[in-house]
């Protein structure tokens, strides 16, 4: 577990005798040799939920507020345009820049997957999110090589480069130290960019050695710090990590070099950005079992932070089974520890972006509405009257029990006090909804994307390109994805 002493540490040390040595290599080399044969039928299919989960997530967040901003950006850059913005097929973009639209449009909502952590003293659910980076990458160099080639890029090797980077990405946030987060890093910007980065160089067809100059200058451009949680910049972070990892192997693909060893040893990026890690977990383990299908991914039900969810769900039940309405409530009070408590950093939201980050807000929706979906957050309900006062009405409060239970788990109770003298109390789920544990159905799964979609796609367009993605493995073109997810000029 991470401690105060830990998070005190020399940002540059090392641990005596610790072996930070081999962690590029084996990424890189593995990378290199993964071919679709080595994806079995679990794999693929998982990666079809994650398809459908992260294009789904692209989708609703394509219309997002911070994207207008985004797309003046973009518009006044200009440049060559060679791959297709989603959600716009007919526009083209410079292919780090669809990368970086389509990135961030991915975490706009927060919607996207969590991977969840195995090792030791690794807190549950705080690693990164691992779909969207290497999603973006994949569909903004596909159109690129395409291009480049003549010729369409297939669903299979589509399908590779975009495991390729989840599984390196995934492995190297299970190595690094978890104090990378703690001290304030956001993974999925920082390590998300070794994903879009693996990723484009596979598409790019880079060898072993090419790779790892990729990573190496990836990890001088991945960033992403918390302070940036509940504004615009926090999606930027998951944008900036697709449009920094085609760079880097663009950039490779032109001859440029790299240390080839930037994630090992005193002045690796394990060691600055964690300090330190344990690349022993993993060096060894790329594929062996790929990380999506264990300890696997957690595919969220609502539109925020994992960490929320089963405190939101056992309020939603709590409600249900005691049959209360809002005018009930004369109180609620979420208990927990500081892995759950901590990251949520708003006392009351003014904003949806700040709702994502605010107990107060994603309980008020619970009472209010008995959900808690893209209707939810937006800033017009968030601010409403009656989610305001009832905001007012939603504490937190650090629970020593519960905290002493370890991190291991995400673990909280919530408290409803009744306006006719009543006191509920229900434990949030251990196995909450969304996780490997309790997985969405994929009924489910299709049903979340169906929510992304509203007032986006017809009905008949939803099928076409849910079908599209069950069958992505074989299709002959994989920017069909493109064109099936367009619902602008």
């Amino acid at each position: 577990m991470v401690t105060e002493a830990t998070a005190s540490q020399d940002v540059h040390a090392t641990a005596p005798g610790e072996d930070l040595s081999g962690l590029t290599a084996a990424a890189s080399r593995f990378a290199a040799d993964i071919t679709f044969a080595d994806l079995d039928a679990e794999v693929r299919h998982l990666s079809k939920r994650c398809l459908i989960d992260g294009l789904g997530v692209m989708l609703a967040g394509s219309e997002q507020p911070g994207m207008a901003a985004l797309e003046a950006f973009i518009a006044g850059e200009g440049g060559t345009g060679v791959s297709r913005m989603l959600g716009a097929a007919a526009r083209r973009l410079p292919a780090t820049r669809a990368a970086l639209w389509a990135g961030t449009a991915g975490h706009a909502m927060d919607w996207d997957d969590t991977q969840l952590a195995e090792g030791p003293g690794r807190p549950y659910g705080l690693l990164m999110h691992p779909t969207v980076p290497p999603l973006a990458a994949a569909l903004a160099v596909s159109d690129l090589v395409a291009t480049e080639e003549g010729k369409p890029v297939g669903g299979e090797r589509f399908f590779t480069a975009f495991n390729a980077g989840f599984e390196v990405a995934c492995k190297i946030a299970e190595a690094i130290n978890p104090d990378h987060y703690m001290r304030g890093f956001h993974t999925s910007g920082t390590i998300g960019t070794f994903a879009a980065a693996t990723t484009a160089a596979k598409l790019l067809g880079l060898d072993a050695a090419g790779i790892a100059r990729t990573l190496g200058v990836a990890a001088s451009m991945a960033a992403g710090i918390r302070a940036g949680f509940g504004t615009m910049t926090k999606p930027l972070h998951v944008g900036r990590a697709a449009e920094n990892g085609v760079t880097a192997a663009l950039l490779v693909r032109q001859g440029f070099t790299a240390n080839e060893e930037a994630l090992d040893g005193k002045w690796g990026y394990l060691a600055v950005a964690g300090p330190g890690g344990e690349p022993s977990l993993v060096r060894e383990r790329f594929g062996k079992p790929f990380t999506m299908a264990s300890p696997g991914v957690s595919i969220k039900p609502y539109p925020s932070g994992v960490l929320t969810h089963p405190s939101m769900d056992a309020l939603l039940f709590l409600l249900r089974e005691a049959g209360l309405a809002p005018d009930d409530i004369a109180r609620v009070t979420l208990r927990a520890g500081r892995n759950v408590l901590g990251p949520i950093r708003y006392r009351i939201a003014k904003t949806e972006l700040e709702g994502k980050f605010s107990f107060a807000f994603l309980l008020a929706a619970i009472v209010l509405r008995g959900r808690c979906g893209k209707a939810e957050f937006t800033d017009a309900f968030v601010a409403s009257p009656a989610c305001q006062a009832m905001q007012q009405r939603v504490e937190t409060a650090f629970d020593q029990q519960i905290e002493d239970m370890g991190w291991d788990r995400i673990r909280s109770r919530v408290v409803v006090e009744t306006k006719d003298g009543r006191t509920l109390e229900r434990w949030a789920d251990e196995n909450y909804r969304g996780s490997p544990h309790n997985p969405l159905s994929d009924a489910e799964v299709e049903g979340k994307f169906r929510d992304c979609a509203a007032g986006l796609l017809d009905a008949a367009g939803v099928d076409a390109l849910l079908q599209s993605i069950w069958n992505s493995d074989g299709l002959d073109d994989a920017g069909v994805l493109l064109e099936q997810l367009s619902w602008r000029k």
